[in-house]
């Protein structure tokens, strides 16, 4: 199905060119020893090692790293749930699994501390649509898991913010390769309105860095380093 948004996927430097530009440098983590950082002086690199899920085909999702390692953003082209005349059973609740591989320097560790969702919604009137992610790293328990719902009448452009209180964030261990996980979720729900007769359908899809996903990194030094 078409919908209002075009499908030109950015490439992973225009990206990276765009969060330089816009994204506030997110408070300093705290180092051990070594005062506040706001992020370590070297590269890092971020790799998508699997993506797995009905809303990220193979070759549908890309991730650039802000070149002051402050964030990195993921871009999808073909990430949308729908309900109404035509659509498939099940077209109303998409997903996505990203298994990042994370390359930091020596001696630093990182999480995530706040992760901003963006795309176009158009809902009908008793129609509902949400959206839901949750974070672990690789063998950890810790799962963090946020939900936002969106009700119709929508027409628009949506957003959802998830954010972590420092003493919270869940960090990578220190000195060990861990992969880290994202599992998003876009479900579209008919509600009251007349699934055989209008079509409401919910998009995190790529057209510009605006309905781009951002995820904001806090750092720390390794204790001992």
């Amino acid at each position: 199905m078409s919908h209002p948004l075009s499908r030109t996927l950015l490439t992973g430097g225009a990206i990276a060119a765009l969060i330089a530009a816009a994204v506030a440098t997110p408070a300093g983590a705290a180092g051990a020893g070594g005062g506040p950082i706001t992020a370590p002086p070297d590269k890092i690199v971020i790799e998508l090692a699997t993506v797995n899920g009905s809303g990220c085909r193979e070759g549908t999702a890309e991730v650039a790293v802000a070149p002051d390692n402050t964030a990195f953003t993921v871009t999808y082209s073909e990430y949308l749930a729908q309900v109404g005349p035509g659509a498939p059973p099940t077209a109303f609740r998409k997903n996505c699994q990203l298994n990042l591989r994370v390359h930091v320097p020596s001696g630093f560790t990182y999480a995530i501390v706040q992760a901003d969702y963006r795309g176009f919604a158009f809902l009908q009137p008793g129609a509902w649509g949400q959206e839901r992610a949750s974070y672990y790293f690789q063998g950890m328990p810790q799962t963090s898991q946020r939900t936002h719902q969106f009700n119709g009448p929508f027409n628009d452009s949506w957003q959802a913010t998830d954010r972590t209180e420092f003493a919270d964030l869940v960090w990578a261990p220190c000195g060990e390769k861990r992969n880290f996980n994202i599992n998003t979720e876009l479900r579209v729900n008919a509600g009251t309105s007349n699934p055989q007769a209008v079509t409401s359908f919910m998009a995190m899809d790529s057209t510009d860095a605006s309905v781009s996903t951002l995820y904001h990194l806090a750092w720390q030094v390794c204790p001992g380093r």
